[in-house]
């Protein structure tokens, strides 16, 4: 086929001859079941070239040639035009001119391998290009919920404990192929899929090799084990490495068509994210630090490994002055998701750490929490409210934690993409006050409380709030009558009347050293 065809999805001839409304029934030429039709066009004239791109069903009902002038010569002319203008086949209605398809027609067809099919008397020509049209659609639709449902089960598999693999086992499902992880060096790291033979895995390796001089992919053919044609393709996976490091992704399958394209795109950009060699050896000292604390190691020894960027994978960490030992500050981020979204797995987890500017982003449904290493500003991000804590050693992660989840309560209170929790200001009042003797006092002041944790959450928020209810109801996710009656609880059991301002005061100074 020329490249004058577009880019959709032709339709098998084999469908139109089965279509029960359309009666058609192919009377000559070649007999291929999988002809693809790509167009439809009637024509009546004599050279049908100048009017056909390729791939059509031409529609004649001779009206060029009547029956008398209908000699062998004519039509053997006609067809072979016509199979030189690349078109799929030849429809021939019976009506009005002829009754019958002429014998020389179908001489010539056999002769040409053009398959021609009969229009019966009572089916329109517009009928025929409606039931093409309609077949187009159906096709398309059913590619597009094809590739829907593999960028899915893709994403799916990439978020799985050993997710190279995973993916690669989910792409050679829906492809029907053998897929294929190359290294640098052409060594095959993992492998999907029915194995092909010896000569169509050399021969995909040796489009993987090309991929060295810089082009991002690379198409042949090979012959199965079974003689059958296979279709070899080779992909570049993307990355900060140049083409000689790069790895690359092999498929080797029965057929290849549009919607195959798309998902082995998804793939591509899923595996490229998944072995980028800026990620690997930094992501390897996450994972041992991550062991290590479920061992039971203090966090301020491991935050060195963690904080460590990427491209800083088995490099001494930085030690910060003036802070404790193991990795400097770290900053706290918790998250709510704004409306309804949906769990996008591996790629929201990207696109958020790309944002927040740290690969340690930890979603759990429509919540978020994040470390970031260091001070460096935290923005909002798209689609998300968030609270911030500041920074604070890897030993005080926990109150740094809380700090953040009450910002995050008063961003959603006060309906603003983010807010900050800001360190107590040097020189201030409470620099005047002894800490441990203001732990004491406001643990005995809230000792009433013990127990009643949500009757605690509720007074901090409020009193956060400036004792607006609404807003502690829309924080804490309540009616504001519930929020009423936690207060109306708390007061009695702390003996206060929480109207007064000295109160007031008193009680948050206690939230905050207890």
């Amino acid at each position: 086929m020329n490249d004058r065809v577009p880019p959709t999805a032709p339709v098998p001839l084999a469908t139109l001859l089965g279509h029960p409304a359309l009666g058609l029934r192919q009377v000559a030429g070649a007999r291929e079941a999988d002809t693809p039709v790509y167009f439809v066009h009637t024509s009546e004239m004599e050279d049908p070239v100048p009017y056909l791109l390729g791939g059509e069903l031409l529609l004649s009902a001779g009206v060029h040639c009547p029956e008398a002038a209908g000699a062998g010569t004519y039509w053997d002319r006609y067809v072979a035009r016509t199979v030189q203008a690349g078109a799929a086949a030849l429809g021939f209605g019976i009506a009005p001119v002829h009754d019958t398809v002429p014998r020389a027609l179908v001489e010539a067809c056999d002769r040409h391998g053009l398959p021609l099919v009969e229009v019966p008397r009572q089916t329109t020509f517009t009928a025929v290009a409606s039931a093409v049209w309609d077949a187009m659609a159906e096709r398309r639709h059913h590619e597009l919920r094809s590739v829907t449902e593999a960028q899915q089960s893709l994403a799916t598999a990439a978020a799985r404990p050993h997710p190279v693999p995973a993916v690669l086992r989910q792409l050679g499902q829906h492809l029907g192929a053998w897929t294929v992880l190359y290294d640098p060096d052409g060594a095959e790291l993992a492998a999907a899929g029915p194995r092909p033979s010896r000569e169509a895995r050399t021969a995909l390796g040796a489009l993987a090799a090309r991929l060295r001089s810089g082009p991002s992919s690379a198409a042949g053919r090979a012959a199965g084990a079974d003689g059958a044609e296979l279709q070899l393709t080779a992909y570049g996976l993307g990355g900060p490495a140049g083409p000689e490091d790069r790895l690359a992704l092999g498929v080797c399958a029965p057929r290849r068509d549009g919607a195959d394209g798309a998902i082995v795109g998804v793939a591509v950009v899923l595996l490229s994210l998944l072995t980028a060699r800026r990620v690997i050896g930094a992501e390897a000292e996450r994972t041992a630090a991550l062991v290590r604390l479920m061992l039971g190691a203090e966090p301020a020894r491991v935050a060195g490994l963690l904080s460590r960027s990427p491209g800083q994978a088995g490099t001494a960490p930085e030690v910060r002055s003036g802070t404790r030992e193991g990795g400097g500050l770290w900053t706290v981020v918790h998250g709510r998701r704004r409306g309804r979204g949906r769990d996008d797995g591996l790629l929201a987890a990207a696109a958020l750490a790309a944002g927040l500017g740290t690969p340690l982003v930890d979603l759990d449904g429509d919540g978020l929490c994040a470390l970031v290493p260091g001070e460096a500003e935290v923005r909002a991000q798209p689609g998300w409210t968030l609270g911030v804590g500041a920074p604070v050693p890897a030993a005080d992660l926990p109150r740094g934690g809380a700090d953040a989840a009450r910002a995050l309560r008063r961003a959603v209170a006060e309906r603003v993409p983010l807010v900050r929790h800001g360190p107590a200001r040097a020189g201030g009042v409470v620099s005047l006050v002894d800490p441990a003797e203001a732990g004491a006092h406001g643990r005995a002041l809230l000792a009433p409380l013990d127990g009643a944790p949500a009757l605690l959450e509720t007074v901090r928020v409020w009193l956060s709030l400036h004792g607006s209810w609404d807003r502690t109801a829309v924080a804490l996710e309540v009616h504001r009558n519930t929020v009423r009656q936690r207060i109306a609880r708390a007061e009695a059991l702390l003996d206060v009347d929480l109207g007064d301002a000295d109160v007031r005061m008193e009680l948050w100074f206690a939230l905050k050293w207890a």
